[in-house]
């Protein structure tokens, strides 16, 4: 067992905490210590991270093997086409709830409401990624980073003749984004050292696809710093699931209980940051009356809120989608501030989407693709400078009747506008054209 002297384990120890914070430096610490006790011999303080099975990236080389030796390893054209149909394989990164809905889900629906065929699997499935890959006409990737077991996927689809797209939702590849992005302030920095240091293998997954799509225009513009290969746009929407949730949650909304609510919703953590762009003038409109609430709705530190505004705050919990649809329709109005960062200029309008579903009026940001959705004054309102947070909620909090019918009127522009369609504001024609021609 190697055993490395007591100045360079310091050394070391300092080495990472310095670059990625005190909990990942004590976490690489106790796994050498471990090791260490168990008779593990090792050189680092680094904790080793299994990807995945042993053996899993060699899951179909014994296969490759076998139709190399019958002479039967190339094939002219993807098997799919010879029957004349269109069949979809994805393979995604399923972990994220909200981007499993959004870009994978919701996107199995439209291409079957046009008769095309369409298969999803996680990419930790090999046995069913490789399934659904044998019949494919086309491989979508949604949010993958090269490994040894994506470079066999795409190896087999290659062999396929399998034209393939790359998915992605946020600039994952984009170490300016990442070293720009604000949210990154609340995080342990070990967060962001994994962020930057994962970027490559993201950026190496899209220069090795055919296309690629993307969430925004914003987003298109900032991968097209990074890559040559075309760049599309599909937009996230409301599809069927989303309206029917939205109108229950409207349904089972129950009596007016007399409070102004403002919902602040956060689905992931680092949105402290974003709500700080707007606390003071958010907290002077909530402490001007103690009829109003401010909702806060999944990720968020109460440490980064002045004492004086928490007695009038109500946390909610994420408990699932339809839970937290009915917790916003609770809301007079939701907010959603941004940081004007490189990151957030790639954002989507997902959490307009979810608010216009349940009849709340949204204030937002004129950051990433938030105006986009939101009709000032009629919809909601788009906050072009400081004051116009106040002014906005102000307005809404005067005449609740008002607010109710801008959240009316949010709801019928989402089922009329934002609603899955194949209208170019949604999804690029070529890439309708590349799936279908």
């Amino acid at each position: 067992m190697l055993k490395l002297p007591l100045l360079t384990l310091i050394r070391r120890f300092g080495s990472v905490l310095k670059r990625e914070g005190t909990g990942a430096a004590v976490l690489r610490a106790a796994g050498y210590v471990r090791r260490r006790v168990r008779g593990l011999g090792t050189g680092t303080l680094s904790l080793a991270t299994d990807t995945g099975p042993r053996g899993s990236e060699q899951y179909l080389h014994g296969i490759w093997q076998t139709l190399a030796r019958q002479d039967a390893f190339h094939i002219l054209q993807a098997p799919g086409v010879d029957r004349a149909r269109r069949q979809i394989a994805m393979i995604a990164d399923l972990n994220l709830p909200q981007c499993r809905k959004y870009r994978v889900e919701q996107l199995a629906g439209f291409w079957r409401s046009r008769g095309v065929e369409f298969e999803y699997a996680h990419y930790q499935d090999i046995p069913r990624a490789t399934r659904i890959m044998q019949n494919a006409t086309h491989l979508m990737e949604y949010r993958l980073q090269s490994s040894a077991v994506t470079d066999m996927f795409r190896y087999e689809a290659r062999r396929l003749r399998l034209p393939i797209l790359y998915d992605l939702d946020d600039p994952l590849f984009s170490v300016s984004a990442y070293e720009t992005y604000r949210n990154m302030e609340a995080l342990d920095p070990g967060l962001k050292w994994h962020f930057l240091s994962a970027a490559p293998k993201y950026l190496s997954m899209m220069n090795g696809a055919d296309i690629m799509s993307v969430s925004t225009p914003g987003m298109a513009q900032h991968a097209a710093l990074y890559t040559g290969r075309p760049v599309y746009v599909r937009r996230n929407f409301a599809d069927a699931e989303t309206l029917c949730a939205g109108a229950v949650a409207m349904l089972n909304n129950g009596p007016d209980d007399g409070m102004f609510r403002v919902a602040f919703a956060s689905g992931s953590q680092g949105h402290e940051v974003d709500l700080a762009e707007i606390l003071e003038p958010l907290s002077e409109f909530i402490q001007a009356d103690r009829g109003r609430r401010l909702m806060l709705i999944g990720h968020f530190d109460l440490a980064h809120l002045p004492a004086k505004l928490k007695p009038q705050i109500e946390r909610v919990e994420f408990a699932g989608y339809d839970r937290y649809l009915a917790a916003l329709a609770r809301a007079n109005c939701t907010l959603m501030p941004l940081c004007d960062d490189a990151f957030n200029r790639c954002k989507s309008a997902v959490r307009v989407l979810d608010a216009a579903s349940v009849g709340v009026p949204s204030i937002v940001a004129d950051v990433g693709d938030l105006s986009s959705v939101v009709r000032t004054g009629e919809t909601g309102f788009v906050a072009q400078k400081g004051g116009d947070w106040m002014d906005a909620l102000r307005a809404l909090a005067a005449c609740p009747k008002d607010a109710a019918q801008m959240g009316r009127n949010a709801r019928v522009n989402l089922e009329e506008r934002w609603r899955a369609s194949d209208q170019p504001h949604i999804i690029a024609p070529e890439l309708i054209e590349w799936v279908e021609t």
